[in-house]
Order: C-alpha cells, then sequence, then structure tokens
C-alpha cells in the first residue's frame, strides 16, 4: 500500500467513523425528544404530590445516584479533570438546576403543553449565538427550520390568550423564558468546550451540583414539604430519576458535542411537540386548530432539518 493510499484509507476511515458518531447522535436526540416530551404532563402530575423545588431535587438526586451507581460498578467513578470544571459548573448549576427549578415552578401556573413550547425558545437565542460565538455556518436549510419552528412556537404560544392580570401566570410564562435562555447559555458553552472527561464521567458531578444548587433554594421557598406517597408517584419519581434526568441529560450533552449547536437546539424543537400531543392525550388539554397549526408547523421545521443532516451525510 503506497502512502497516499494509506492516506485515502485513513480519511475515509475518518469520514466513517463521523457519520457514526453523527448517526449515533440523531438517534439520541430523537430519544431525548420522546422522552422529554412525555414527561411534561408527568411532572404535571407529580407536582400534586410533591412541592416543585423539592420534586427537582428528588429527580436529580436519583438520577445521580443512578450514574454513580452505574460509574462505580464499573470502576470509572473519578474526580473530573481541572480542565473539566466550567463546564461541569454551567451543566450542573444553568442546565439541570436553574432550568428544572424555573419549569416545575412555572409548572403550578402554567398548562404543561404551553410550558413545554416556552421552555425550548432555546433557538431564538442559540442560532445567532452559535453563529457570532462559535463561527457554525447557519445553512438555509437551518434558516427555514428556524422560521418554520418559531411560526409554530408563536401560534402555539398565542400571546392574547395569556391573562396579563393574572400576576402568578405572568411569573410561571416568565420562569420558563428564562429557563429557556440559561439552557441556551449551557448549549453553546457545551458545544465550546475542550472537554478532558466524556459525558458520562462528568455527570455524576453535574448531577451532584445540580442538587447542592437546588437544595438551598427548596428549603427556603418551600420550608415543609408535603408528599402524598402512591404506586403512581414513585413510577412518575422513577421515571423522572433515571430516564428523565439520568439518561436524557447525559444523552443531551452528548448530543450536544457531536452535533452543531444550531443543530441540536432546533431538533429539541420536537420535545414541545410530543409535549402537547401527551399533555392532551394524558391530562386532557385541548387540541384546537390552532394547537395543530402549530405542531405542523414545528414538525415541518424539524424535517426540513432532519432531511438536510441526511443529504449532508
Amino acid at each position: 500500500m503506497t502512502e497516499t493510499t494509506a492516506v485515502s484509507c485513513s480519511r475515509a476511515d475518518d469520514g466513517e467513523a463521523r457519520r457514526m458518531r453523527t448517526g449515533h447522535a440523531a438517534l439520541l436526540l430523537v430519544l431525548v425528544v420522546v422522552l422529554w416530551g412525555v414527561n411534561w404532563p408527568m411532572i404535571k402530575l407529580g407536582l400534586q404530590a410533591m412541592p416543585p423545588l423539592w420534586f427537582a431535587v428528588a429527580r436529580v438526586f436519583i438520577g445521580g445516584a443512578t450514574i454513580a451507581a452505574i460509574m462505580l460498578a464499573s470502576g470509572r467513578l473519578r474526580l473530573p479533570a481541572r480542565g473539566d470544571v466550567p463546564v461541569i459548573l454551567s451543566v450542573g448549576v444553568l442546565q439541570i438546576g436553574f432550568f428544572l427549578a424555573t419549569t416545575h415552578v412555572a409548572l403550578l401556573f402554567v398548562e404543561a403543553g404551553r410550558s413545554a413550547i416556552l421552555a425550548y425558545t432555546t433557538p431564538l437565542w442559540v442560532v445567532p449565538l452559535s453563529a457570532l460565538l462559535l463561527g457554525e455556518r447557519i445553512g438555509a436549510a437551518q434558516i427555514g427550520a428556524l422560521v418554520l419552528g418559531l411560526a409554530g412556537l408563536a401560534v402555539l404560544f398565542n400571546p392574547l390568550a395569556i391573562d396579563y392580570g393574572n400576576a402568578d401566570v405572568l411569573l410561571g410564562n416568565g420562569l420558563l423564558l428564562a429557563g429557556a435562555a440559561l439552557w441556551a447559555i449551557t448549549i453553546i458553552h457545551v458545544r465550546a468546550h475542550h472537554w478532558h472527561g466524556t459525558p458520562l464521567d462528568l455527570m455524576t458531578w453535574q448531577m451532584a451540583l445540580g442538587v447542592v444548587a437546588l437544595v438551598p433554594v427548596a428549603l427556603i421557598v418551600e420550608p415543609h414539604p408535603f408528599v402524598h406517597w402512591s404506586w403512581a408517584f414513585a413510577a412518575i419519581l422513577f421515571y423522572n430519576g433515571p430516564i428523565a434526568s439520568a439518561f436524557c441529560f447525559w444523552a443531551f450533552v452528548t448530543v450536544n458535542r457531536s452535533l452543531p449547536a444550531a443543530t441540536t437546539a432546533l431538533g429539541s424543537l420536537g420535545v414541545p411537540v410530543v409535549g402537547v400531543l401527551s399533555a392532551a392525550l394524558v391530562v386532557g388539554e385541548p387540541l384546537t386548530a390552532a394547537t395543530l397549526t402549530g405542531l405542523g408547523l414545528i414538525g415541518a421545521g424539524v424535517a426540513v432539518l432532519a432531511l438536510n443532516r441526511r443529504d449532508e451525510g
């Protein structure tokens, strides 16, 4: 084999490995979209049994304990490299701690479907920031997906339906938008960070930091928590801990590392689609013509993005 042939084979192997990583990330993103989308009405039901901040503490603690047990059993539980501390802070405090705190409290005042919509307005922030700070090229497909997705969000959000005289409703909607902005910052940071460990290596510490961030706030805001135990609530906690927290947070960070930030944010628009449909099925939230139109627009945007990724592959 000549040197030129060897180099060509190496490049072909690198390209194949890259495509495999991209395909793996795309599959993980689909799983996250479905699992997180279904979880919105489940959280709404869980809040009837436990206050929102303590519910967030419980799900992160259970999720973190699950990851820690897996890492300990496999001999991979070790202190993180100093260079990974910034991403542990951003994911642990912003994406896990503050995002869950804002969304869980907001669900006391806002329907599950609308909450999922507002919480996933992250592309509003991520797409321009990824171009400005990361130098990512925003092509016609990304712009088209963004326009379709935001049009769908605008139809679903329907600001005319908000009771602007209700302080709780305004607080809930404001918290969801704040959570979306914080998550967008995390997406940009995860993509820009120079990783020393893998997302799985760091997830135990990110979950632990999320608990540390949440507990003081819960003690102050909800000093006398109630818990109404039942088998249904135990099932909701199990889903929220190992699945919606441990697996999904790890999977999303993994996706975020492998795909462009704008693609990750736009792909996550599938979560409110699943969330609205799940809320209609689980808690009986109405599916109006506007809702179906909005879901169709968002679905079209995600489809444009998916087809573009396939063509690129």
